[in-house]
């Protein structure tokens, strides 16, 4: 039952199997289904996987970001451009990591989908696909470098917490605030208030004058004929009363220094006055500072010497470098002109001199 004879042609006959054929593509049907449920099965668990992540990345950032609003007294991000820097720092650093985490956690999730669905398919293609994606990976990489570059020494800068937006930098390509931080791009606007977009590839170096503290240097020069203790002193009790006011007294950090006498010259004595300050008070201080400073000198009647030398640095300072310094030469003398000239008519060469070409006297004309 279930066998059809056939006969050809030729009078030869063969026997189709009915059973058998029905067998064969339930079980192909079976296995496709089987492939199919399973590849849907692993779509889907790769989207509840990345959902669950996600959601564990933003609930861990929100928590933070929240403590941060919470501590700074707000209840709006863009609110705490109005609290302590630290609390923008942490918020942006934070927001920042978590939107990476969650790439690299959704790529890698279809990356490892997509190989199980080959696998699924035909675990025999896996190894040409291997093949194929190494190939593909590095002409990516040779293309892109400058890219995984900038986006590597970004996640770097950021989650070491480098520098930060409102952080004063000098990196070398740029120098001023810091006004935006991503893991590619950073943002510096300088003083004279252009906007820089440097590549966080090209960062080799890093300045950040906004962290911890700053110290600002004053160097004051003086008669050489004035009395140095004297006008230490004077220098230091300016400094003090400035730092004993309420209005400045939470801007500096430690109580002034002479360091003494810096240099002598023969117009001047420069003395040098240090304090420390908050990193983001420093210009302030320092302005202060001179005005309160001059106004001592001026007490101890005292007349600030006018400094006319130029301290040279660089390449401008290699003074024992050979060919460093232009050649000395003495000056060219200048024949006075009388004040009421006489002219006098030229004398005319005698025949003898215009026929042998002789000067008058004696030299040969050129």
């Amino acid at each position: 039952m279930g066998r059809m004879r056939i006969t050809g042609a030729e009078g030869s006959s063969s026997t189709v199997d009915w059973a058998e054929i029905g067998a064969s593509v339930g079980n192909f049907l079976m296995g496709a289904a089987w492939t199919a449920l399973s590849i849907l099965g692993i779509i889907l668990g790769a989207m509840i996987l990345a959902w669950i992540m996600r959601r564990l990345i933003d609930r861990v950032v929100e928590r933070i970001v929240r403590g941060a609003k919470s501590k700074a007294n707000v209840d709006d991000t863009q609110a705490l451009d109005r609290s302590p820097i630290a609390q923008v720092r942490l918020v942006q650093r934070t927001r920042t990591l978590g939107s990476i985490l969650s790439n690299i956690v959704n790529v890698t999730i279809v990356i490892v989908a997509i190989i199980l669905v080959i696998y699924r398919i035909n675990s025999e293609v896996l190894g040409s696909f291997a093949l194929l994606t190494a190939a593909i990976g590095a002409g990516l990489g040779f293309g892109a470098q400058n890219i995984v570059k900038d986006v590597l020494n970004g996640i770097f800068i950021v989650a070491e917490d480098q520098i930060g937006i409102g952080d004063v930098v000098d990196l070398g390509l740029a120098t001023g605030i810091v006004e935006y931080v991503s893991v590619r791009i950073t943002h510096v606007r300088d003083v004279n208030g252009t906007l820089w977009y440097v590549r966080n590839g090209e960062i080799t170096r890093i300045g950040n004058m906004s962290m911890g503290w700053s110290r600002v240097i004053v160097d004051l020069a003086v008669p050489v004929d004035a009395d140095i203790d004297e006008v230490e002193d004077a220098l230091l009790d300016a400094a003090k009363a400035l730092r004993n006011e309420p209005k400045w007294r939470s801007r500096i950090l430690e109580t002034p220094e002479v360091w003494g006498l810096e240099s002598v010259s023969g117009d001047a004595l420069v003395i040098r006055l240090v304090m420390k300050t908050r990193p983001n008070t420093k210009d302030d201080v320092a302005r202060e500072l001179r005005v309160r400073l001059k106004r001592a000198v001026d007490e101890l009647g005292l007349t600030l010497p006018q400094l006319t030398s130029i301290t040279l640095t660089g390449p401008d300072a290699a003074q024992s470098v050979r060919g460093a310094n232009p050649p000395r030469t003495k000056p060219t003398p200048v024949t006075k002109v009388p004040e009421n000239p006489v002219w006098k008519p030229k004398k005319q060469r005698s025949k003898r001199h215009a026929e042998t070409g002789d000067r008058p006297d004696g030299e040969p004309t050129p």
